[in-house]
């Protein structure tokens, strides 16, 4: 019988510890829960340990093929680019390996529903406690990571829109925390105007980390400006055994070659208005230096560094 390839899990990394420890954690966790399945997992960037020193751990395992999953909700330039450029140099630094590409996790209804649950608990009053507050009554603002990458922003409205399918919600909005507009201010401003007086703020997010606190921080000052419109903050996904069932689907799938990943609007293929020059921009691997609050001049999926046009066309990235 043949071994089956091990897990390589890619995150995006953070400089908040507690994030990249909950993506320590959880690496290992599924690690126990498939005892036969070497499991290993790196970050692109910001956290240790490095994609690169997981495929070492692996290899020296006695891995020789292995499935790449990337522990992200939407597919931006990290999945797009920069994770299949790590790949292809540790295909050079260990000649002899091969691997697939699996795709980003989101959105998935097992996500929908986890995303759910954590809007009841904040429905609930939560850990700050207070009174239930009725689905009917509530708007959900939907708050992503953001990125340069139009289609990137789009997967958050899609998550969005199939958030607000048949739960009740009086509405779901849409903002981000950085790189694209609207950002939460801006987005607690279009749910005031559209007349929501109770507001639950959903980050979209997997684990906590510098991002979701600046969520939670900037729904807390717009909140104490505006107390006419009552406001709260949901927790984050979260390491929840639904995340985890997720991952491994993903692996399966890219182990059997059943990716489907949606590249009709990705703009390394498709010419869309303002992003003209990134059709067939080159692969190439780029570090960026900041995920910590101050500005981020580096510009996520932008042109340098983030194009995949010879590895996205077969959606599979195999090697």
């Amino acid at each position: 019988m043949t071994t089956p390839p091990a897990l390589l899990i890619a995150g995006h990394g953070t400089r908040d510890e507690a994030g990249a420890g909950a993506f320590r954690d959880f690496v290992r966790a599924l690690g126990e829960r498939r005892p036969g399945l070497p499991v290993a997992g790196g970050f692109i960037e910001l956290s240790p340990p490095p994609l690169g020193e997981a495929v070492t751990e692996l290899v020296e395992r006695g891995v020789r093929r292995f499935a790449a999953v990337p522990l992200m909700l939407v597919s931006a330039g990290h999945a797009k680019g920069d994770i299949p450029a790590a790949l292809a140099r540790e295909k050079e630094r260990h000649p002899g390996i091969s691997y697939t590409y699996g795709r980003p996790l989101g959105p998935h209804p097992a996500l929908l529903s986890v995303l759910e649950r954590r809007v009841d608990e904040a429905l609930g009053g939560g850990p700050a406690g207070g009174a239930a507050w009725d689905r009917a009554d509530v708007t959900v603002l939907l708050v992503g990571r953001g990125s340069t990458d139009p289609d990137a922003n789009a997967e958050v409205h899609k998550a969005a829109r199939l958030l607000w399918e048949g739960r009740g919600y009086a509405g779901v909005e849409t903002a981000f925390v950085s790189l694209a507009a609207p950002d939460v201010p801006a987005g607690l401003d279009r749910c005031a105007r559209l007349g929501a007086s109770r507001v639950v703020v959903l980050p979209y997010f997997l684990f906590t980390g510098i991002l979701p606190d600046r969520v939670r921080r900037q729904t807390a000052d717009w909140a104490a400006a505006h107390p006419e419109t009552q406001v709260r903050s949901a927790d984050v996904i979260g390491p929840t055994e639904e995340l985890m069932s997720l991952v491994l689907e993903r692996y399966e799938e890219a182990v059997k070659g059943d990716l489907r990943m949606n590249c009709d609007a990705c703009v390394y293929r498709i010419a869309l208005p303002g992003f003209e020059d990134r059709v067939g921009a080159p692969q190439q691997p780029h570090f960026h230096p900041d995920d910590d609050g101050h500005h981020h001049g580096h510009h996520h999926g932008d042109g340098q560094g983030t194009g995949h046009g010879h590895q996205h066309g077969g959606h599979a990235h195999a090697h």
